[in-house]
């Protein structure tokens, strides 16, 4: 049986959706539609999985306030075990407003208690079979810790991913590059990509970060996804569907494809199965708001005659 567990950030998303223009210093612009959602790559994907019928559960920390609130109570409503979950009075949980479009979206974080989880905090559950982390640069207090808790996974038998999100300072640490020495599944987009592998050409980029042991998927937006089998390039087309919002796509597409892969899929599968999760997420507000059941994306993959 698969059991997954997520270590990783807890915020609610303010989303401003449809603008004419984006904003500028000094200037205001008006928004078509707003909502107040759960946020937090880790969030987003762990729902995914409830969604697609996993046994998944969260280890992150929130403040002991009424965004920590919101954000536990969604994800129980949700069907994610939220038992690891740590309340910190020390700290006030992190916040997102996602001013978001149809074809992109842009993040301004307050990260509180999100920077504030540390690996000296965490120990490793038993029973669990799969270790998922997402937001490596904007976890700081875990980042460099991360390696250690993928070593510890492994020497349990457990598989590993990782999907780095995005890194405000624009640094992209090479520290990432040890601590994919221990991760089985690594998942960026393609700015990710290329800022962690300094190259502009996904392929390229793909080749250059191979190290024997993982499997990196390159999340292409419109473009689909990329990935290498060995040598060989496998692209995989993005669904045709015009998006409502795009806010979380990418972390749905990672719940498919984790779902899939560890189910026992092969590759090809796995990653139609996640654009299928990852285009069906952007027909709704918010990361949560139109994530695929596991019939809801069979039927799909029936519709476009995937097998």
């Amino acid at each position: 049986m698969v059991r997954i567990l997520i270590a990783g950030e807890l915020n609610p998303d303010l989303i401003l959706r449809d603008f004419n223009k984006f904003p500028r210093m000094g200037h205001e612009v008006v928004v078509e539609d707003m909502c107040l959602t759960l946020g937090s790559a880790s969030a987003i994907c762990a729902v995914g999985l409830a969604r697609l019928g996993d046994d998944v559960s969260i280890l992150g920390k929130v403040g002991c306030d009424g965004w920590g609130d919101f954000c536990c109570d969604f994800l129980r409503r949700a069907g994610v075990d939220i038992s690891t979950v740590i309340h910190d009075p020390a700290v006030r949980t992190g916040l997102t407003v996602s001013i978001s479009s149809g074809k992109d979206r842009a993040l301004i974080t307050y990260l509180g208690a999100i920077e504030n989880l540390k690996a000296s905090e965490i120990v490793l559950p038993h029973g669990f079979t799969h270790l998922h982390i997402s937001s490596y640069f904007l976890q700081r207090g875990l980042r460099a810790g991360c390696l250690g808790l993928f070593t510890e996974a492994h020497r349990r038998g457990w598989t590993t991913s990782l999907d780095p999100g995005c890194d405000p300072s624009g640094d992209w640490g090479s520290d990432i590059l040890d601590t994919l020495e221990q991760v089985d599944i690594f998942l960026p987009n393609e700015v990710e990509l290329a800022g962690i592998s300094g190259v502009d050409d996904p392929e390229r980029a793909l080749r250059r970060l191979q190290n024997g042991r993982t499997l990196t998927v390159a999340k292409l937006g419109e473009r689909g996804c990329m990935t290498l089998e060995g040598r060989r390039v496998i692209q995989m087309p993005a669904l045709r569907v015009r998006p409502i919002d795009t806010t979380g796509a990418g972390d749905s597409f990672d719940a498919g494809f984790l779902h899939a892969w560890l189910g026992g899929r092969t590759l090809v599968q796995a990653l139609r199965f996640a654009v299928v999760c990852g285009g069906v997420s952007t027909q709704g507000n918010g990361g949560t708001g139109c994530q695929a059941s596991a019939e809801e994306a069979e039927e799909k993959l029936r519709e476009l005659a995937w097998h």
